[in-house]
């Protein structure tokens, strides 16, 4: 515990990461009976952002509680392995349509004014401009795609798709939607 915020580690399974709780200083007053409930060693859920500084990963949590029901760590259990399913291996009964249907339309978004149409590239790595045609050419909702769905399609390394989608949003040539993995093209008007 420190004066601004509480960091806890947390573990499920698949990795740790520090979760860091900023104390509001309206409420520092009261006593939270939730976190009082908080002990090592046993379960609790955590809901945040993930965050990012200097090559660190931490969640920025807003809710932390203890798990009362016991369902709750198989249903976690479960849903990180569905996750990590679709992230390698693509959507359920749908393993080889998403490539072929990117393929089928990909020679249609090339013409006219080029790969990229009315972007230019001309500054970012062989990397960024694969993820940005992929970004432009592969079937998605209005959510975008996820940097590992990303990084599964093309072949890359998971890492290299980050750095890539930085530079592409650095420039402003992509925008971040559900959370900072998440990403779409931004239209060129």
């Amino acid at each position: 515990m420190q004066t601004t915020n509480t960091t806890y580690r947390l573990d499920d399974g698949t990795g740790s990461i520090e979760v860091k709780q900023w104390i509001d200083s309206d409420t520092i007053e009261q006593n939270n009976p939730i976190k009082a409930k908080l002990v090592e060693g046993a379960y609790c859920r955590a809901w945040g952002k993930l965050k990012s500084f200097n090559d660190r990963r931490s969640v920025g949590a807003q809710i932390i509680r203890p798990v009362e029901d016991m369902n709750e760590v198989s249903y976690h259990l479960l849903e990180a392995t569905s996750i990590h399913l679709f992230f390698t291996r693509g959507a359920p009964g749908g393993a080889g349509a998403g490539a072929g249907a990117a393929n089928a339309n990909g020679g249609a978004g090339q013409q006219g004014a080029g790969a990229y149409g009315a972007y230019d590239l001309s500054g970012y790595n062989p990397v960024a401009r694969k993820v940005f045609q992929y970004l432009r050419e592969a079937p998605q909702t209005n959510e975008g795609l996820h940097q590992h769905a990303i990084a599964a399609s093309l072949g890359l390394e998971s890492a290299d798709v980050l750095r890539a989608g930085d530079d592409l949003l650095a420039g402003g040539l992509i925008y971040t939607t559900v959370d900072d993995h998440t990403w779409a093209v931004l239209e060129a008007d």
